[in-house]
C-alpha cells in the first residue's frame, strides 16, 4: 500500500508588529461609530469621552457587529452619557486600591501575594474598568528599574506570588520586564509569577516570539490571567495567541466582569466558557462589578447573578462554571456570592 507523503508542515505566518497596531487604535468615538455605520450615535456621545479617553484596536473593532448598537463588544469600550450620572454607593476607589499601597506601585492586600501596578497604559479602555480614576502618574512600579517595588518583595518572606497588573502589565516592553524578572530572580521565596492582561485578546500580536522567549525562560512557574467578558472576543488569533502562551509554559485562566447588556445571559456566558476551553482556558472569576463612578448602568444585582451562575451549573461541567464573587475593600480574599 502507498502512502502519500506528509505535507510539509507550513510556517506560521509572522505577526503584525504589536506596537505599530497599538499605535493605530482608534481613540476617536466618531471614528469608531463610522467604522460601524452607527454615525447616528454620534450626537449622543458625551463631551470629553465622559473623562475616560477611548481607546481601542482596530483588530478588537473588527469583532463587533456593523450596524448594530446593542453589540456587546461595542457597549464595553463606546463613551456613554450614563457615564455622567451620579449613583449611591459609587466611588473613584472602589475597592481600596489607594489604602493597600504598600510601596511605590506595590499593592499589598492579600497574604501571600503582592500586585504591582506595572504600568498606567492598557491597549483598549473598558469602560468599567475599576482603576479609570487611578493615580497612574503618581504610581507606577516600574519607574527607578522596578528598585522600590523589589526592595519591598525582598524584604517580605511571606510572599511567594507576584502579580503584574495595572493598566496592563504587557504595554510594557518586553525589555523592561526582563529588567523585572531579572531582579526577581534574586528573591528565591517569590515562587510564582502572575500576569493579569487583556492585550492577548484585545491585541494578540503582542504575545510574538519575542515575549514567548522571555515567558518560557522565567524560573519561576508562569500563571497568566486572561479577561474575555464574551464569547465573541476569542477569535482565531486569540486562540493562536493562547497557544504560543502555553507553549511558553504558563498556566492559563480567564476572569470575567458580569456586565448588564454585555454577558447576563446564561448562554452567553456557557459559550464564554466553552470557546475559553477550546482556547485551552480555563474559566476563573466571574466578578461583580466594582462600584467605581461612571459604571452603575453595567451593574446586574446579586439576585440576577446567583441565578445565572445556577442556570450554568445546570448546563456545564464544574471545571467550566467560574466562581461568583466581588472585591470588598478591606477583605482578606475575593468574597464569594
Amino acid at each position: 500500500m502507498i502512502t502519500a507523503s506528509p505535507a510539509p508542515a507550513q510556517p506560521s505566518p509572522a505577526l503584525a508588529d504589536w506596537r505599530q497596531l497599538w499605535r493605530e487604535a482608534v481613540t476617536d468615538a466618531r471614528e469608531l461609530l463610522a467604522l460601524l455605520d452607527l454615525d447616528r450615535l454620534a450626537g449622543k456621545l458625551p463631551a470629553d469621552d465622559a473623562g475616560f479617553p477611548l481607546r481601542v484596536p482596530r483588530g478588537f473593532v473588527a469583532r463587533m457587529r456593523r450596524g448594530d448598537p446593542r453589540d456587546p463588544l461595542l457597549l464595553q469600550v463606546l463613551p456613554q452619557l450614563a457615564e455622567l450620572d451620579a449613583a449611591p454607593g459609587y466611588s473613584r476607589d472602589a475597592v481600596g486600591d489607594l489604602g493597600a499601597l504598600a510601596a511605590h506601585g506595590v499593592l499589598h492586600k492579600y497574604a501571600g501575594r503582592a500586585l504591582l501596578i506595572a504600568s498606567g497604559s492598557c491597549a483598549v479602555n473598558c469602560r468599567y474598568c475599576f482603576r479609570r480614576h487611578f493615580p497612574y502618574a503618581e504610581e507606577i512600579a516600574a519607574s527607578a528599574h522596578w528598585r522600590e517595588a523589589l526592595a519591598h518583595l525582598r524584604a517580605d518572606t511571606s510572599l511567594s506570588e507576584v502579580i503584574l497588573s495595572g493598566g496592563d502589565p504587557l504595554s510594557l516592553s518586553t525589555a523592561k520586564l526582563a529588567d523585572l524578572t531579572t531582579g526577581l530572580r534574586e528573591i528565591p521565596h517569590v515562587r510564582r509569577l502572575r500576569i493579569h492582561s487583556r492585550l492577548p485578546v484585545v491585541l494578540p500580536e503582542r504575545i510574538d516570539a519575542e515575549f514567548c522567549a522571555w515567558l518560557s525562560a522565567l524560573p519561576q512557574q508562569r500563571v497568566v490571567v486572561l479577561h474575555a467578558n464574551h464569547p465573541a472576543e476569542i477569535d482565531a488569533g486569540v486562540a493562536a495567541a493562547c497557544a504560543r502562551l502555553r507553549q511558553a509554559g504558563a498556566t492559563l485562566l480567564n476572569q470575567s466582569v458580569l456586565l448588564k447588556g454585555v454577558n447576563d445571559d446564561d448562554a452567553v456566558l456557557a459559550a464564554l466558557s466553552e470557546r475559553l476551553l477550546e482556547a485551552g482556558v480555563l474559566p476563573y472569576y466571574l466578578h461583580q462589578l466594582d462600584r467605581v463612578e461612571g459604571t452603575a448602568h453595567f451593574e446586574v444585582d446579586d439576585a440576577r447573578a446567583r441565578a445565572l451562575v445556577e442556570a450554568l451549573r445546570a448546563r456545564l461541567p464544574g471545571y467550566l462554571v467560574p466562581r461568583l464573587v466581588r472585591e470588598v475593600a478591606g477583605d482578606p480574599a475575593k468574597r464569594p456570592l
